[in-house]
């Protein structure tokens, strides 16, 4: 079919976005136009478009990454399904067993994107909020997500900027976050300990569809006093709500 109103411009940035979303914070101008064809010129007149925009970010070390306008449309976008639906309606019902704040993400790139959130019953409040995005390594949800990677490509992914320090007790390399990947394979869920809030514990399990991709996590976070009282139920709890969602995501 004949491409009447086809827009060139349009299509090269579409090529260019999707290229930074496969690889973000790997690629330069140079290697981008390696691996498009789009010359030097006319490539640097778009990325700089595109970065004014919001739609990538350039990198201290002249890499792209998916810009923030990205995240705040992912999330405009998912919020039409019936996931994030599934997901009001059910936290609904587990919040009142374990009375602390659940969220629900997904992942891009090698970060996480929440995309819903409802409130626990704790005076200390989580700030957090759908379109807001962390670094994976550091989350529950986010490890839960990059368990899917084999660990050459974890490698790939952040063999370029590393592990970025939230706290002190963010992990830092490749070791011990497989260590902590492979606590969903025998448990079903992953426990992160201050990596992203010092103060807070986070507890996740991944929501599947049906091919048994994993497309979202689902989390319980609480001050660390907190955890101490229902560790045992959260765990049972997030176990069942990702099944629950995972299940009737695609019933």
């Amino acid at each position: 079919m004949k491409k009447k109103y086809w827009v060139p411009a349009i299509e090269r940035a579409d090529i260019i976005v999707t290229m930074i979303a496969k690889e973000p914070r790997q690629l330069k101008l140079i290697d981008i136009s390696n691996k498009s064809n789009i010359n030097k010129s006319s490539l640097f007149s778009i990325l700089t478009t595109l970065e004014e925009l919001g739609w990538v970010y350039k990198e201290n070390d002249q890499t792209y990454s998916l810009g923030p306008k990205l995240g705040f449309l992912s999330a405009q976008y998912i919020q039409q399904f019936d996931l994030t639906r599934l997901f009001n309606r059910e936290a609904e019902k587990t919040i009142k067993k374990v009375e602390e704040t659940i969220q629900l993400s997904i992942l891009e790139g090698n970060e996480i994107i929440y995309i819903a959130k409802k409130e626990g019953y704790s005076r200390v409040r989580i700030v957090s909020e759908p379109g807001m995005r962390l670094p994976a390594h550091a989350t529950a949800m986010g490890k839960t997500m990059l368990s899917t990677f084999s660990r050459n490509e974890l490698y790939e992914m952040y063999k370029v900027n590393g592990f970025d320090k939230i706290t002190d007790n963010t992990v830092d390399n490749l070791d011990d976050l497989q260590k902590q990947l492979n606590d969903l394979r025998n448990k079903g869920y992953i426990i992160e300990n201050q990596e992203a809030v010092k103060g807070f514990t986070c507890i996740a399990a991944p929501v599947w569809n049906e091919r048994n991709d994993i497309i979202a996590a689902v989390s319980f976070t609480m001050p660390l006093d907190n955890w101490d009282e229902k560790s045992e139920v959260c765990k049972n709890e997030i176990i069942a709500l990702a099944k629950e969602l995972s299940i009737n995501s695609h019933v």
